[in-house]
């Protein structure tokens, strides 16, 4: 991709309305554009990124069985009534020229739940496991932080649904070992942790993935020794770790980044969702569902992954795996740096180039901003000394290399 095509344009100053880390770097560097409080557009940068982000949860959830599918966002208030959640304070309610009610999708309970109707009628049709990547939308009275609690956002929910607790039971297990794949794979696995809370209506325990963050609004209390944590909404009843029993629990701020509830038939007995056994009985079909919010992830991502300069991508998920920039006005730099950027596409290198007519110091802040993994120099210095200067966003030196050790290394 061309930077001087790219249809993105960073920002000297940060936005006043941008109230943490994340939001002003996406927004400073062209990642997405706010239209309104809580709601954003994705710029081609940042859609890259929140795309790179997908494709690995979709992966994992291929991994344990997971068959995708699309819902609609648009749910007959008819559905909401039957649950009793029509009245959630959350829901954006619509009514249609017939005078027909309907509601945003703030979660697909039940929408999936029906549907899954349709496709279970024996044990021979289970289990099942159903999962889409699709926009939610939350009447948020405290939207604020920019991805991090927004109105409009990216979800990915799992459903899945079973012939017996044993068998949720066992799936819950994978589910969790999937999402701590998806969270090394993104770069937050090393901060992220499986934390103990509230099951609310559905089981004594629910579990969260929360990412130690200074910048988060949650509290978490942490034992070294297991690696798992306790939701501060339930530390007065559970003090002590579940996993060990140890006392020494140490307190971090955090980011939800998932969570998994093991949902039993609240939502099945409503739908009359049941399926024959192997006698020919009736039985309520058991379920689970397991949400991560690719979005969410993705500020969680920049608000780990920053310095002073700009963002500092994962190269698993950055926008482009390496940033080639042209410096001055030479022919010798100006033709060296377009056959080296169409051989790093030849090759299949994901490459940013900025063919930009602007000043090294724009370029460099600019590349800094954006936090692509690898830059690439084409300068008359490096050219005199027959390479290219090649500079991990990462690191603070810029070394000289031969053309053939860039491929090896960004490769």
């Amino acid at each position: 991709m061309r930077q001087s095509l790219l249809a993105s344009k960073t920002l000297k100053e940060t936005p006043k309305d941008a109230d943490n880390i994340s939001a002003a770097l996406l927004l400073r560097g062209g990642f997405m554009d706010k239209l309104a409080s809580g709601i954003y557009s994705y710029l081609p940068l940042g859609l890259r990124v929140l795309r790179k982000i997908e494709t690995i949860i979709r992966d994992e959830m291929n991994a344990i069985g997971g068959q995708e599918v699309l819902l609609p966002v648009l749910h007959p208030i008819e559905n909401w009534k039957t649950t009793g959640r029509d009245e959630m304070d959350v829901l954006y309610h619509i009514k249609a020229g017939s005078g027909k009610d309907f509601v945003l999708g703030a979660t697909h309970e039940e929408i999936i739940s029906p549907l899954a109707k349709k496709l279970i009628f024996s044990y021979r049709d289970l289990p099942l496991y159903l999962y889409q990547i699709q926009n939610k939308f939350r009447d948020e009275p405290r939207a604020k932080a920019g991805l991090l609690r927004g109105r409009e956002f990216l979800m990915k929910d799992l459903y899945s649904f079973h012939a017996n607790q044993e068998d949720l039971d066992e799936y819950y297990k994978k589910v969790t070992e999937a999402y701590f794949n998806i969270f090394n794979r993104i770069g937050l696995g090393r901060e992220t942790f499986l934390t103990y809370a509230s099951g609310g209506s559905f089981s004594k325990y629910s579990h969260e993935f929360q990412t130690a963050c200074e910048s988060g609004e949650d509290t978490i209390y942490f034992c070294n020794k297991c690696r798992v944590a306790v939701n501060k909404e339930i530390i007065e009843e559970q003090k002590i770790c579940p996993e060990c029993g140890g006392s020494e629990l140490e307190t971090k701020k955090s980011i939800e980044v998932g969570n998994i509830f093991k949902l039993g038939t609240k939502f099945s007995v409503p739908f009359d969702l049941n399926y024959l056994d192997e006698k020919g009985g009736k039985k309520d079909v058991v379920m689970g569902c397991y949400g991560i919010g690719p979005s969410r992830a993705l500020g969680t991502i920049v608000e780990l992954y920053h310095d002073e300069r700009g963002i500092i991508w994962p190269e698993s998920i950055a926008p482009f795996t390496t940033h080639l920039i042209a410096l001055g006005e030479s022919e010798d730099v100006r033709a060296k740096a377009e056959d080296i950027y169409k051989e790093l596409v030849a090759k299949g290198i994901d490459v940013l180039f900025d063919d930009r007519d602007e000043m090294a110091g724009i370029k460099f802040a600019d590349s800094d901003l954006l936090g692509i993994p690898y830059r690439v120099i084409v300068s008359e210095k490096a050219l005199k000394e027959n390479g290219v200067g090649l500079k991990k966003r990462s690191e603070k030196e810029e070394i000289i290399v031969s053309f053939d050790e860039v491929i090896s290394k960004v490769k």
